[in-house]
């Protein structure tokens, strides 16, 4: 039987921006996204976005906090996950790509300058949180 994977997104912040990425991995190759990875077994929603984002982006964040969820189904690709959005705040490191099979390219941006086009788990938390979205 099929099953959903769970997905942490990280919106990372540091001087009013986030991070994100445009992803070149197993699905949403070219849309950006905030980085993250897939819940492991016995990790804490937490603890999966420090660890994802160190591995992915060299980064150290805190005040890791829920922000929302959103359930995804990539028709195309055959694959749904529910995606467990946190936010967090930049402690150290300067970002880079880590891991070479996920981005190709890493920036800070704000939600009223957002990279086009957008990974599908960040278009559904668009249309389930538009006050997130909206110019500030």
């Amino acid at each position: 039987m099929n099953r959903p994977s769970v997905g942490i997104g990280v919106f990372v912040y540091k001087d009013g921006k986030f991070l994100m990425g445009r992803r070149i991995g197993k699905h949403g190759k070219n849309t950006w996204s905030v980085p993250g990875g897939y819940l492991e077994f016995g990790e804490s929603w937490e603890d999966c976005a420090a660890r994802e984002i160190m591995e992915e982006c060299g980064v150290a964040i805190g005040e890791v906090q829920f922000l929302a969820a959103v359930n995804n189904v990539f028709q195309d690709e055959n694959h749904h996950s529910v995606t467990i959005f946190m936010t967090s705040l930049w402690q150290s490191g300067e970002p880079k790509i880590v891991e070479h099979d996920k981005f190709v390219d890493v920036g800070w941006f704000s939600f009223d300058n957002l990279p086009e086009p957008l990974f599908l788990p960040m278009q559904e938390l668009q249309k389930s949180e538009p006050e997130l979205f909206q110019s500030r």
